[in-house]
């Protein structure tokens, strides 16, 4: 027991000496204490730094260096990975100065907030889509902005992410010779994602899908997509291999929502 007592106390001094000294803000003029904020930054201390910035607004909420403390709030929440409190800074940012030269990047943190926890594909995606929905602000809102080309390729990525959600679940139904369940996951990529990385593939699963389910005019048309957009990729030999296996070409046939693609895109026919 006394062993105990004895491990317990040392763990507590240590625990004791660990702790940073807290500092007086009460009696600190609005300078000292953002400049001891951007000390704490630069000294690495991300999370602590963002409270005295907050302390800052607090005691001088009408000051300059309320409004500066602000932004720089969210700016230190993000760095130490405080995303929710980076987020609040920032909006609270914009709420009092939207036209402010700041207000892009308070606006790119928030973006950003949410971008940096994008999870991996096997994971839910409602973060990828509150960053795509914080981009896209960026983007229409400050497209003259330090940040706008940023935010677009991270926008992409982020898209380029949720495709290959949408491809991983149309692989796993496809394995396992659920038809439907996969054409459905495809078609999503083929439709809202044609733009990303994936859309060679999602075409020639489809090719796979509709064989397999003997619905021929989609699958040569899907062939047929794919030999125009994406003729030179290993996706489209095998969907030729297959097709031309069956007796089959890839050409655009039926009257499926994959002949609207093609008329649109290939044939510029809107109508």
């Amino acid at each position: 027991m006394r062993h105990w007592l004895f491990g317990l106390a040392v763990i507590s001094v240590v625990s004791a000496c660990s702790r940073e000294p807290e500092i007086e803000v009460e009696s600190r003029s609005a300078q000292d204490l953002f400049l001891a904020a951007e000390r704490e930054l630069e000294d690495g201390r991300a999370t602590r730094a963002g409270r005295l910035f907050e302390e800052v607004e607090r005691l001088y909420p009408y000051s300059e260096w309320a409004k500066r403390s602000m932004i720089m709030s969210a700016f230190a929440y993000y760095d130490g990975r405080r995303y929710s409190e980076s987020r609040a800074a920032a909006e609270r940012y914009l709420d009092f100065f939207p036209a402010d030269k700041d207000a892009a990047y308070a606006q790119y943190l928030i973006a950003l907030s949410h971008y940096d926890q994008i999870a991996d594909v096997s994971r839910d995606q409602g973060t990828t889509f509150d960053a795509l929905q914080a981009l896209r602000e960026t983007i229409e809102r400050y497209p003259d902005s330090d940040f706008s080309k940023s935010a677009e390729l991270k926008f992409d990525l982020a898209l380029d992410h949720l495709a290959g959600k949408e491809m991983e679940i149309g692989r796993y139904y496809l394995k396992r010779g659920h038809y439907t369940a996969a054409i459905n996951r495809f078609r999503v990529v083929v439709q809202e994602f044609q733009t990303t990385a994936h859309t060679a593939e999602a075409l020639h699963r489809l090719v796979e899908s509709y064989l397999a389910l003997g619905l021929t005019d989609e699958a040569q048309t899907a062939g047929a997509i794919l030999g125009h957009n994406h003729r030179g990729t290993e996706w489209y030999e095998d969907s030729y291999a297959l097709l031309t296996g069956v007796g089959l070409e890839a050409e655009n046939v039926g009257e499926g929502w994959l002949n609207r693609i093609y008329r649109q895109v290939i044939q510029g026919k809107w109508l």
